[in-house]
């Protein structure tokens, strides 16, 4: 049995040895060359000229490449807007428009500062508000409406309304953006990437050198992390490190630092969101009238899709018996924001449960019990704003399950007490939930496929279009084969991701990485299974088996699959009890010339979304989860710790317990870092100024709850999914938003009943502000 089980990574041994390898571990090759983009030094306007004369008299610079020199200068994953190198409108401050090229890091970096532009600059636009005003707009979305939110909110007995605002994110991830690009025979390019979407790079740089697809092949072996910032912003990139590949006939590499990697590429989309809620004396939710902002930045990137799966999530867990979401994409002059972990679900989300936090203190009540009113529930009540039913809903289970294991009702008093006597400091408890929509929103990304390879000693290879950053996928797609074949785990080999290998593949996004290439690995390794029963049932049979004769081709109607089984290194016949081993059954395969190799597509079945309606089934299930934390706010600085966290999710029948517990507190950290440190300044011409570790500030072990509790419940009736098990990836993130709502629910304690406006993310400044405003 390998599926269920704490099988390590895969990559363990090499990351704590330092054995894995990673884009920039690669050997220089003989006239390999480096790459250096320069970025322009305006946030807006347009680039008149580049002088990089001066720079290619430096010691060590060999080229210098601009747009001009690309057969094809515009790219973007849904609206192909985006120049790979500025040509002449500029979108952001420090957007690449020129490479500089040498075989010395330090020699370019000195040259850079020679490259001189001439700009006839413009007033940018740097926030959500200046963007509206403009009428500046990437994307406006159909509204989501559902009863008539206007009558019942003129009905309501409490109405609330206000602005909610969070900040975008850095993604952080330890391998900046790297890749590097090998000319091949008759004008072919090699490209090795750290991207989570080989497909897409592939066909980027393929049109920016005037290529056809099939002359570009895009390797993926790892990523030193990605988080959505890999998904699209990977491919420019590439195409820089190909051009000069392909113009100087030479291996070229580009490697980000990490500063230029947090100035040149995207974030997290901030968002502003308007909204007016109705709600009974009881805080049962009446009407809710939201009109989500999204800052897309410079361009569109997957900003629209990003708006769209907010306007989902902006119910959290709760029911909306009246609602009317309109949501619109701005464009302003910061770097294009792009995916990152929970695409659009946090800020949706949070949303909802600001709102709520509001809500319990207009009523004087415990927001626990507002949010237990206004959850889904199992019978009633469990159809969402965009007409999906939640099916299976575990939600009112992990309410009341986390409450009574977290001892919430008591630790409420002990903090109502605490909060009455200290003067120094205030606590904050506060539990909110993720109900997390699992698939893409578009629907023709909800496909994959996979090959497996059997070799003649009975071990495998497997080939998917997903693509490891650390989350594990490969170990569960190691799993799920070895489990189908009844084999060691240590026996399956997940190859490196090639688009030569799996073509036309999805990014690995959506928390649908494992959902999708475990079932493609599945179906590829049945199709396997298939045929070594056909064998073994003709051998018990007595067909005629030698030098002359051999096992017939599979003729399925015939075949009685149900009545064999892989386990333990055997192929057993259960009625019969019969059984042959593993290795003899591929030994006698290979001589009967049955196929040991099996390649499989795979679709999520049952998806469909009218978004002229704004009604259907987006998502094949919902992964959901609860969190309660606790804070300690210090009333003179505003500084807080989080003093505990409990976790309760309902991840379906796990396939890999550890990791998916990694996934849990890592995602709840860094959803928890977006919400408090996390906070991006730029000057007034639109520079990026927290771009390194120095000036950003991700939570560090200390910032972690003192105490930290993950647990999950036993729930087997995910019958949507491989093996019944559950995505998690982004959901367990949307959980960090619960040291928010307890930085909230501490700063209400001395609000005098004043609603409170904290912003996200809430910083120690922040929070000194917000409770000085009381004062």
């Amino acid at each position: 049995m390998s599926v269920g089980q704490n099988i390590p990574h895969d990559s363990s041994r090499g990351h704590v040895t330092g054995g894995s390898v990673f884009i920039d571990d690669r050997p220089m090759m003989a006239g390999e060359v480096l790459v250096l983009p320069v970025g322009v030094p305006a946030a807006a306007g347009r680039l008149k000229s580049i002088d990089y004369s001066q720079a290619l008299k430096c010691r060590g610079v060999l080229a210098a490449f601009t747009a001009k020199d690309l057969s094809h200068n515009s790219w973007g994953t849904i609206v192909p807007e985006q120049p790979i190198l500025v040509a002449d409108k500029i979108g952001h401050y420090d957007e690449p428009a020129v490479l500089l090229v040498g075989t010395d890091m330090e020699d370019l970096l000195r040259a850079k500062k020679h490259v001189q532009f001439e700009i006839e600059k413009e007033n940018g636009v740097f926030t959500i508000d200046e963007a509206i005003k403009l009428d500046r707009f990437i994307y406006k979305a159909n509204a989501f409406k559902v009863g008539d939110a206007d009558a019942a909110m003129a009905k309501a007995p409490h109405r609330l309304k206000g602005a909610f605002e969070c900040g975008g994110q850095e993604h952080f991830y330890l391998e900046s953006n790297a890749c590097i690009a090998y000319p091949m025979e008759d004008g072919q390019i090699e490209v090795h990437a750290s991207s989570q979407h080989p497909t897409e790079t592939q066909h980027v740089v393929a049109e920016a050198l005037g290529l056809s697809l099939h002359e570009v092949v895009c390797i993926v072996k790892r990523m030193g992390g990605g988080f959505g910032g890999k998904e699209s912003q990977a491919a420019p990139f590439a195409a820089m490190a190909a051009l000069v590949a392909s113009k100087m006939k030479r291996p070229a590499r580009l490697c980000l630092s990490k500063d230029d990697d947090m100035m040149m590429t995207g974030k997290r989309h901030p968002f502003k969101n308007y909204y007016e809620v109705g709600f009974d004396n009881d805080g049962r939710i009446l009407s809710l009238k939201a009109h989500l902002y999204a800052d897309g930045g410079a361009y569109a990137d997957l900003s629209s899709s990003i708006l769209d799966r907010a306007m989902f999530h902006v119910d959290g867990a709760y029911y909306l018996p009246a609602a009317h979401i309109e949501g619109a994409v701005v464009r302003t002059n910061l770097y294009s924001n792009t995916a990152f972990r929970g695409f659009g679900g946090p800020q949706g989300t949070m949303t909802i449960e600001s709102i709520i936090e509001d809500m319990a203190l207009h009523l004087k009540k415990d927001a626990l019990a507002i949010r237990e009113l206004n959850c889904y529930q199992k019978d009633h009540n469990n159809v969402t704003h965009y007409g999906q039913a939640l099916g299976h809903n575990p939600l009112p289970e992990l309410f009341a399950d986390l409450k009574k294991s977290s001892d919430y009702d008591k630790r409420r008093q002990e903090i109502d007490a605490f909060n009455a006597s200290s003067k120094t400091a205030v606590r904050g408890l506060s539990m909110t939930a993720t109900k997390f929509g699992i698939a893409f929103t578009a629907r023709f990304l909800n496909q994959g496929n996979a090959s497996v390879n059997v070799h003649k000693d009975g071990t495998v290879q497997v080939s998917t279009g997903a693509t490891e950053m650390g989350q594990g996928v490969n170990t569960k797609i190691q799993q799920v084969v070895a489990h189908a074949f009844g084999i060691p785990t240590h026996d399956v080999k997940v190859m490196a991701t090639s688009t030569e290998k799996n073509h036309n593949t999805s990014p690995t996004a959506a928390s649908s990485g494992s959902d999708i290439n475990c079932a493609a690995a599945l179906k590829a390794a049945v199709g396997i299974q298939k045929r070594l029963a056909w064998l073994f049932q003709n051998i018990l049979a007595g067909t005629p088996m030698n030098d002359i004769a051999e096992c017939p081709p599979l003729d399925e109607s015939k075949l009685k699959f149900e009545e064999f089984q892989f386990e333990n290194g055997l192929l057993t016949h259960k009625p019969s009890s019969k059984s042959m081993t593993w290795q003899e059954a591929i030994k006698q395969a290979y001589f009967n010339r049955l196929s040991l190799g099996e390649y499989a597509h795979f679709k999520t079945e049952g998806l469909g979304f009218d978004k002229k309606t704004s009604q259907g089934t987006p998502f094949k299930y919902f992964t959901n989860g609860v969190a309660v934390s606790e804070v300690q706010v210090d009333l003179f600085t505003g500084e807080y710790k989080v003093l505990r966290t409990d976790i309760l999710m309902d991840l379906g029948r796990r396939i890999n317990p550890g990791i998916d517990k990694g996934q849990v507190t890592g995602a709840f950290v860094q959803g928890m870092g977006w919400v408090t440190s996390e906070k991006l300044f730029h000057n007034k011409e639109g520079k990026l100024l927290s771009h390194s570790p120095t000036t950003y500030k991700i939570p560090n072990v200390q910032d972690t709850p003192r105490v930290f509790n993950v647990e999950f419940i036993e729930n087997h009736e995910n019958r949507e999914n491989v093996h019944r098990s559950k995505a998690v990836g982004e959901p367990p993130f949307l959980l960090g938003i619960s040291v928010w709502t307890a930085l909230k629910d501490a700063a209400n304690a001395k609000s005098k009943g004043l609603i409170s406006t904290l912003k996200s993310p809430a910083t120690p400044e922040e929070m000194l502000m917000e409770i000085a405003r009381h004062e």
